[in-house]
């Protein structure tokens, strides 16, 4: 082995949690390379930003790119509901429709100097982030499958991969697996921990000229509850012309054979007639697509010699579109611990990413909480973005910014809530709570 590895950083991984740590490490000229199995451009799911994405847009100096590509801004979300979901009440402060709506604009986000955020064709972003990641000099490699990482190789770690059927090595100081849900040293090391409460399936597909109205909410992200318990639909806009739906259900709601998910998507839009009538004027634009069993977490998402960035660290029920926010700030948190690593020229062991793990477990432990409350008040939730004492908060949460807190003050009270119901059978709110999370103040991990 030489004196000196090959490159400082290898990235396993060149989507959005790859591609943006490649770019803060090349920034600061670190050798770095990007192993990505895949020729770019190819399609993925998870196409809505929320706003905790621009400061390392603007970080990795990408905004202009994201500007002139003219991808649909996203000023803020909704939630509708259907009749069959709506419950009778006398509490005033409850909303009596559960539609309910909020712009990312009420509330300013330090580092955040835009009141919107993207929807974009995740094909094009991925491939035009990891060509800015290759721009800035990250040494970007396209169709290489990564097969065995030795974490503790002698005397630096080593990465086993294969390009055009021939096995090559590549020496590092640290390994950054930003694999996404292949989780490939998650699988190798036998970190993976399936998660015990969510198991939701998803099919979906792009629509062409469905029609979104006009007036500020055009181009929110929709989020079409279905009377079916713990089930949604998603609706996100790709172009002007093209959206994004996705029907997204239980395990054990979803349609066992492959021949009739196709009619199981449009008996679940069925639910929803105003949607299912303009969802019929639109035009097919892309095969279906299914996304099963797919949210986990890790044992440890850092140890000696490596880390795990993005959806290879932790993936969560896509709701409030999380991924692409958690996957880039992980990128940015773990580059400045390489960084001070690198400095310090000593040997990356899990003390070295103490800021990185400390940091993302915090967030993702609060999207995670945030989900599982959500699904399990169901409806209920709407009190909670209505309610001007709460408002603010959910705002917050929406807007990922949620890194610096152990818990917001909004999901105690969402908890305490769900708590005070779910132990009242006789509660007049009880029929409302989902099926999903129950015991819902209890840990999932």
């Amino acid at each position: 082995m030489p004196i000196k590895p090959e490159f400082d950083v290898g990235i396993i991984g060149g989507g959005p949690a790859g591609s943006a740590a490649a770019g803060y490490l090349a920034k600061a000229g670190v050798r770095c390379v990007v192993f990505e199995r895949e020729i770019f451009p190819r399609p993925h799911v998870g196409e809505s930003f929320v706003p905790a994405t621009t400061k390392v847009l603007r970080d990795l100096g990408f905004i202009d790119q994201m500007e002139d590509a003219k991808f649909p801004r996203k000023y803020g979300a909704a939630w509708t509901s259907s009749a069959q979901a709506t419950y009778s009440h006398d509490f005033q402060d409850l909303p009596t429709d559960y539609n309910v709506d909020v712009r990312f604009e009420e509330r300013q986000q330090p580092g955040v100097d835009r009141n919107y955020t993207y929807h974009v064709d995740r094909g094009l972003f991925d491939m035009m982030l990891l060509r800015h990641a290759s721009t800035l000099g990250a040494d970007v490699r396209e169709g290489v499958r990564v097969s065995q990482v030795d974490c503790e190789g002698d005397p630096f770690p080593v990465i086993t991969a294969t390009t055009d059927g021939k096995e090559f090595r590549t020496s590092v100081r640290v390994v950054l697996d930003a694999s996404g849900r292949h989780t490939t040293l998650g699988s190798q090391l036998r970190l993976k921990v399936t998660d015990p409460v969510f198991n939701q399936f998803a099919i979906h597909t792009w629509f062409e000229d469905f029609d979104r109205g006009s007036g500020p909410k055009a181009d929110y992200i929709f989020i079409h509850f279905l009377p079916v318990t713990n089930s949604w639909v998603w609706q996100i806009p790709i172009t002007t012309t093209v959206t994004s739906f996705g029907v997204v259900m239980q395990k054990q709601s979803f349609a066992k054979s492959r021949a009739s998910r196709e009619q199981f998507f449009w008996d679940s839009v069925a639910s929803r007639p105003e949607l299912l009538e303009k969802l019929r004027e639109a035009r097919q634009v892309r095969p279906w697509k299914e996304e099963g069993d797919y949210s986990y977490a890790m044992k440890q998402i850092c140890g000696n010699g490596f880390a795990l960035i993005g959806d290879a660290a932790r993936f969560v029920d896509p709701i409030f579109s999380s991924g692409v926010s958690i996957a880039m700030n992980s990128a940015r948190l773990v580059a400045a611990d390489v960084l001070c690593g690198l400095e310090r020229g000593a040997p990356f062991t899990r003390e070295s990413f103490h800021e990185f793990e400390t940091t993302m477990r915090r967030g993702t432990n609060n999207w995670y909480k945030f989900i599982t409350l959500y699904y399990r008040l169901n409806v209920l939730f709407t009190y909670f973005v209505s309610n001007p004492k709460y408002r603010t908060q959910v705002i917050q949460l929406l807007q990922g910014d949620l890194y610096d807190e152990d818990e917001p003050p909004v999901l105690t009270k969402m908890r305490e809530l769900a708590k005070t119901v779910e132990e009242n059978e006789n509660h007049i709110w009880h029929s409302m709570l989902g099926t999903l999370t129950a015991n819902a103040f209890r840990p999932a991990f």
